[in-house]
């Protein structure tokens, strides 16, 4: 009989020969792939001619990479840990989040008044709340009902355009069209959720992304109402209970009426904790819904739907609640978003928008609220400090995605505690948590 010791010196050269072998593959297909992406390239001569650039140690250095890359995931997939080590992780880095998501709001409510902290961090800030917001709005459908939803840019922009319509024939305030966008979001959602009781998976995934592109059409082409390809610009700043952010300074102004100095930064730093709030109150929202019954349904419903089914639930108002819940706060995030751009075209709702919600989702861990915080903000925060790339940007975006799927397979925060317990509280290993694939 063989022993492990006596084994382990002709294993190792097998599989490193394996590793070899894949990584050696991995990098022939990137070589097929980058000869054309990244090795040629047409440019303008100072004539005004075309001509074809050739970048072949560019090529060279990406495929080293791949090699080095697929190198290391051979054997990082081949070490495995035990189980007592994968359970202590967990509760370690369950004990780490304890601290790490007070920290995280603390830093968020005290931002604007950091020394060093202007207005392009300000507007970076909104944005990667904007993203927290649609992530956890679609936390609901995805990683708690198990409903993959490949359109939830369309109901961001419902809530974009509701506003923005309301506002400039109707002549109504943001702090009313803001439930009004959110109701006609979670109208439409409802509107998505019927055709689609029947189907699960890849045919919702089909589905839902069917619907999103036919929003994007539908405003791009109904130019008497939307505008078109034009958009819709002038929409109505909001004001804070009905004070305008004006750089008069007048009695019926900001600063007039609290006597400060006008500041164009006035109204940055009130967005950005208006979008704050609307973040807060989305996870409020989805925690303390997630231990009411239609919570606890919607997670039976992503385990299993054939034993949800023979439990006694309502499938019908289970996946319709999940679709309205969501699509109600995108309808929120569009309209805030909205009056923050001051102008909407059919161009900022496109199917890239809705992938970029889902991977931060994905890669923040499927339920996990504060993993979609923390996925948002390197995947929206952190792509800005790759700004200076040019056209290398998306390659290393997508290289870093990669590298976390790699490392965090089930996202960045693949455990959770479970919404009803019986006696001891436990944390659900990454191990045992559904994929939510519907």
């Amino acid at each position: 009989m063989t022993t492990p010791s006596a084994a382990s010196p002709h294993a190792v050269p097998s599989r490193l020969r394996a590793a070899l072998f894949d990584a050696t593959k991995a990098t022939a297909v990137a070589f097929g792939l980058f000869v054309v992406m990244v090795g040629l390239r047409t440019d303008v001569s100072p004539t005004g001619a075309l001509f074809l650039r050739t970048r072949w140690p560019d090529v060279a250095l990406l495929c080293a990479a791949v090699f080095v890359a697929r190198l290391a995931m051979a054997f990082w997939a081949g070490r495995g840990l035990p189980a007592v080590g994968l359970a202590k992780r967990a509760t370690a880095l369950s004990r780490a989040g304890l601290f790490f998501g007070p920290a995280l709001l603390a830093l968020a409510l005290i931002l604007p008044f950091v020394p060093g902290i202007g207005r392009y961090e300000l507007d970076l800030g909104i944005l990667v709340l904007t993203y927290v917001m649609l992530g956890w709005g679609l936390n609901i459908v995805v990683g708690l009902a198990g409903l993959l939803d490949l359109g939830y840019v369309a109901f961001y922009a419902v809530g974009a355009y509701s506003y923005a319509l309301l506002a400039q024939y109707f002549g109504l305030s943001f702090w009313i069209c803001l439930p009004l966008a959110g109701i006609l979001a979670a109208f439409w959602g409802v509107l998505l959720g019927f055709p689609v009781l029947r189907l699960r998976g890849d045919y919702l995934a089909i589905v839902t992304l069917a619907f999103g592109e036919i929003i994007r059409i539908v405003l791009l082409n109904w130019v008497e109402l939307t505008g078109g390809p034009n958009g819709i610009s002038g929409i109505p700043r909001p004001t804070f209970f009905g004070l305008p952010f004006s750089m008069s300074g007048g009695p019926g102004t900001f600063a007039g009426f609290f006597g400060l100095e006008p500041s164009p930064s006035h109204r940055v730093v009130f967005l950005y904790y208006l979008i704050l709030a609307l973040a807060l109150l989305t996870n409020w929202v989805a925690i303390r819904i997630r231990r009411q019954p239609i919570g606890r349904a919607w997670e039976a419903l992503r385990e299993d739907e054939i034993a949800c089914r023979a439990l006694g639930i309502n499938i019908t108002n289970t996946k319709l609640t999940a679709f309205a819940l969501g699509a109600m706060f995108a309808g929120f995030a569009g309209a805030f978003f909205a009056t923050r751009q001051a102008f909407i075209s059919p161009e900022s709702f496109t199917f890239i928008e809705s992938a970029i919600i889902l991977a931060i989702v994905v890669l923040g861990g499927l339920g996990s609220q504060i993993g979609i915080a923390v996925a948002a903000i390197i995947m929206i925060g952190g792509f800005e400090l790759f700004r200076d790339l040019e056209e290398y940007r998306m390659l290393v975006f997508g290289a870093a995605m990669v590298t976390i799927m790699v490392l965090r397979p089930r996202g960045l925060v693949g455990s959770r505690a479970p919404s009803v317990v019986l006696g001891t509280q436990r944390r659900i290993n990454a191990q045992h948590v559904s994929e939510g694939r519907g």
